[in-house]
């Protein structure tokens, strides 16, 4: 077979063009990437449950904490009154009735520690009478990993208690603990203890660098549903996530009910699944920064999440220019200088320097539907924002499928507007999760879009059904049928550069045992993460990819593949979908050099990571045998790296 390339008709590709969408879903922030190790630290915790436009909301500060070390050795109970913070009010009263009683978390599923690692643990106390001695730490079984002693202050006035420790052994779902030394009662409020070598002391090191060796162009946040919220009063308000962490108000998470249904009693295992807000908006921008990507935002247009409300905020409703506003004082609060009110929020957090904001979302994924007029209320928003701020670049909507009517007309609306305004909007966001079939059947469908109008692929990945996805807490969904078949549909993304210049495979991650989502790019628990099959597709797409796009065409069936070039170097990607092994023989009108290196991946198409095997689908070096032909192994992907 053959694989021809030819310099005719060749396109750009923009810099920066593959990236990652975080999206607060999977436990991926808190208990995630949010390097925080203890669960509800603040007594804030929310028990949700219901249905679309009716949902149940109940106070539930207790959660993740029990009584140590028997039920009847102390009483708990959550107050408010006089709180450490008004914004998050709740904090708890310990009465113990004997010595070495107290109170111990839950932590998601434990408490992890390295040997040797130094953790940061604080918390805050309230004494009115008591003044014995109080331990925390963490311990496994009758093993003491570490310890600290406090004394605390009988004056009936809050205090902040800060330690550095350093562990002398390794644990795996330990215990984090909380004792007095006598009988007596106490308030207890913000327990906190996170890795020091955490990177810029706010995210787990591990996620971090492997997002990091992504290399992603951009970073979209911090979602997802979770920008549109189950109702609109518990939709992401980026106001709320910045200034002190202790002061950013709880919320409830959109994804605490999904899956809730008559069969579950309209609660699922998740129902207390939160948001403490530890991580925000400044620290999302940080995070770009540290990723070496542009970062991407997403805000609310006043409407609820259309499969879990029917909330809108009407076109005509003053209300809706609180929404307008949070987008512009989003743009002052990152660009701002300090003689502006959000600027020097900014500023006094820490950042003087402006963060390089170049693109906006406006909406998730909204349709025109029921009439919430969204078409009307969008153009109200690009018409404000870029009346202030005209260089901004808007990141529209095609809704949340593809083949649809709503996705048609979406992208006939904003053709239209285009051609009013060609800065109207920047790409328009698609999202598709769909079978493998679709996406071997759609590889070339880019070849057929106007060139009126870019794309930003902003979620997608392949649902292997029989493998297990859509179903919460299925890493074996991951298979590589499925990130074979994203391999092939990207060579079609790669060849149209032109047209889809933004890309992100969504979700990004997952904790084993706290999913509502899968397939997804990292699955990780409290000590070790993995990269699936499709996360190593992503890196080579990101890795092995040049600034100019090359029309690519193969003549053996099952067979798809992309060029592009940069300085001396070629990258061919191809994939054989098929059974059999086929020789290619790789040819163009231009000098692209000979073979220098092949980077393989292959496998069976039910083959999939774990976290005992999670190089089991992973890139592989293979020594070139020819300047220009490549065999190419049934079922795989691999990049081809060519050097004149």
């Amino acid at each position: 077979m053959k694989i021809t390339m030819t310099d005719a008709g060749k396109v750009p590709v923009r810099a920066g063009s593959f990236g990652l969408f975080f999206e607060d879903i999977n436990y991926s922030l808190d208990g995630g990437l949010y390097a925080q190790m203890l669960e509800n630290r603040n007594f804030e915790a929310k028990d949700v449950c219901g249905d679309k436009d009716n949902f149940t909301v109940t106070p539930d500060g207790k959660y993740a904490w029990s009584v140590f070390p028997a039920e009847d050795a102390a009483a708990i109970k959550v107050k408010d009154d006089r709180p450490l913070f008004v914004e998050n009010p709740h904090y708890l009263r310990i009465e113990a009735k004997k010595a070495g009683a107290g109170i111990v978390n839950k932590a998601y599923d434990g408490v992890y520690c390295k040997a040797g690692m130094r953790y940061k643990l604080s918390f805050w106390m309230r004494s009115y009478d008591y003044r014995a001695p109080v331990f925390a730490g963490v311990y496994a079984g009758g093993e003491k990993i570490f310890e600290v002693k406090a004394k605390p202050r009988a004056d009936g006035k809050w205090h902040k208690y800060e330690f550095g420790v350093r562990t002398g052994k390794s644990c795996e779902r330990a215990q984090f603990r909380f004792t007095l030394s006598a009988a007596g009662t106490l308030h207890v409020d913000w327990f906190s203890l996170m890795p020091e070598d955490a990177v810029l002391g706010i995210f787990r090191r591990d996620l971090a660098e492997m997002l990091r060796e992504l290399k992603p162009g951009f970073l979209r946040f911090p979602g997802g549903c979770i920008v549109e919220g189950n109702t609109l009063a518990n939709r992401y308000l980026w106001k709320n996530s910045v200034g002190q962490t202790e002061r950013r108000r709880h919320n409830w998470s959109r994804w605490a009910v999904h899956g809730a249904c008559e069969e579950n009693g309209f609660r699922t295992d998740f129902s207390h699944y939160g948001q403490t807000l530890g991580v925000g908006y400044y620290e999302y921008f940080l995070l770009s920064e540290y990723l070496g990507a542009k970062p991407l935002p997403v805000l609310s247009v006043g409407i609820a999440c259309q499969y879990m409300s029917s909330e809108v905020v009407p076109l005509g409703d003053p209300a809706l220019e609180t929404y307008i506003q949070e987008a512009l004082d989003l743009v002052e609060f990152a660009r701002g200088g300090k003689d502006t009110v959000w600027g020097r929020v900014r500023i006094e957090m820490g950042h003087p320097e402006p963060f390089a904001l170049e693109y906006l979302g406006i909406g998730n994924e909204q349709w025109e539907a029921d009439g919430n007029e969204f078409y009307k209320r969008f153009e109200l928003f690009e018409r404000r924002i870029h009346e202030k701020y005209p260089d901004i670049r808007i990141i529209g909507t095609a809704g949340p499928t593809v083949d649809s009517p709503s996705h048609k007309s979406a992208w006939e609306w904003t053709r239209k507007n285009l051609e009013e305004n060609p800065d109207f909007v920047y790409a328009c966001d698609e999202h598709f999760y769909v079978p493998p079939k679709w996406l071997y059947d759609n590889a070339d469908v880019y070849d057929g879009y106007p060139r009126k109008g870019l794309v930003y692929a902003g979620e997608y990945a392949a649902h292997v059904m029989e493998a297990g996805a859509g179903r919460m807490n299925a890493p074996e969904s991951n298979v590589w049928e499925g990130a074979l078949a994203e391999a092939a549909f990207m060579t079609g993304m790669e060849r149209n550069a032109d047209v889809v210049v933004m890309k992100s495979y969504a979700p990004l991650l997952a904790r084993l045992g706290y999913t509502q989502w899968s397939p997804d790019l990292i699955w990780f628990d409290g000590k070790s993460a993995y990269g699936s099959a499709s996360y190593y597709v992503q890196k080579l797409y990101s890795l092995y990819t040049g600034d100019v796009s090359y029309k690519v065409r193969t003549d053996a069936p099952r067979t798809y593949a992309s060029a592009t070039s940069r300085d001396d170097l070629t990258f061919v990607k191809v994939v054989n979908a098929g059974e059999e092994t086929l020789t290619a023989d790789i040819e163009a009108d231009f000098n692209f050099g000979e073979l220098l290196r092949i980077v393989r991946m292959q496998g069976e198409l039910t083959d999939y990571n774990t976290m005992e095997e999670p190089a089991k689908l992973a890139p592989a070096e293979i020594a070139p045998s020819a300047p220009a032909t490549v065999e190419l192994p049934p079922r795989s992907f691999q990049v081809l790296v060519f050097r004149r």
